[in-house]
């Protein structure tokens, strides 16, 4: 009960700090300068969505078969030494390695799609790895015990008990994706960061925040609309938040 009321407190005193803070910024005219932007606002998110979502399905289609592959019992012994080299993408600095990737496919978004990949894989191959690892030992003893072939219990019981997991690395990756799409605007890339390191460039707040509000926003968004499939695809057996 003493939780529920402090939650509705800080709910409610959330609320009243952005209307205030929206308040003042319209008082400053700061509101109005970055409406002045909306047509480079609408433009640009196309752009970020647009890397966000070719790298983030890249990451997909690469780090799920590859977390399955790495839990199998013939390739299990490779799984630390793959992940510790998928790790590097994660322990170069992210600037260095978007240079490293526009050394060698130039500016554009192609560099920026491949910086974005490598960094957004890590979560979803450890996930998909914990995720299978997880699934009850009996469950597939069961499943074998049953007559099911290998195929069979990978799509039937082990990615089902897994699947919770799998999306709470993606998860991750997504929100990573998304607040790192602006550093793409260094080699070329496009996206929001045009507007936020234009804006630094210029000492234009206005403009800065034109690009780093949507862009905050867009991460909010992903990580609700991932958290919500999570929440509803996974079935109450296997799915704790139910």
């Amino acid at each position: 009960m003493v939780l529920a009321s402090l939650a509705g407190t800080l709910r409610w005193l959330a609320v009243f700090g952005a209307f205030a803070l929206g308040a003042w910024l319209q008082a400053r005219g700061t509101i109005p300068a970055i409406l002045g932007h909306a047509q480079d606002v609408t433009y640009l998110i196309r752009q970020h969505l647009a890397l966000a979502a070719t790298s983030g399905a890249i990451a997909l289609a690469v780090g799920i078969p590859l977390g399955i592959v790495l839990t199998r019992p013939r390739f299990e012994m490779f799984a630390d030494a793959v992940t510790q080299i998928v790790n590097l993408g994660t322990t170069i600095p992210t600037l260095a390695l978007l240079a490293i990737s526009m050394s060698f496919l130039g500016i554009g978004s192609p560099p920026a799609i491949f910086a974005l990949f490598v960094l957004t894989l890590l979560p979803i191959v450890l996930n998909t790895i914990a995720g299978l690892r997880s699934v009850p030992q009996h469950l597939i003893e069961a499943a074998r015990g049953m007559g099911m072939m290998p195929g069979q219990i990978l799509r039937r019981v082990e990615l089902p008990n897994a699947v919770f997991v799998i999306l709470a690395g993606v998860r991750t990756a997504f929100a990573i994706n998304i607040g790192t799409v602006p550093l793409a605007f260094l080699i070329g890339g496009g996206g929001l960061g045009e507007l936020i390191f234009t804006g630094i460039d210029l000492m234009e707040p206005s403009m800065l925040l034109a690009g780093a509000i949507p862009t905050a926003l867009l991460a909010v968004l992903v990580d609700f609309l991932i958290g919500q499939i999570q929440f509803w695809l996974v079935p109450k057996g296997v799915n704790p938040l139910r």
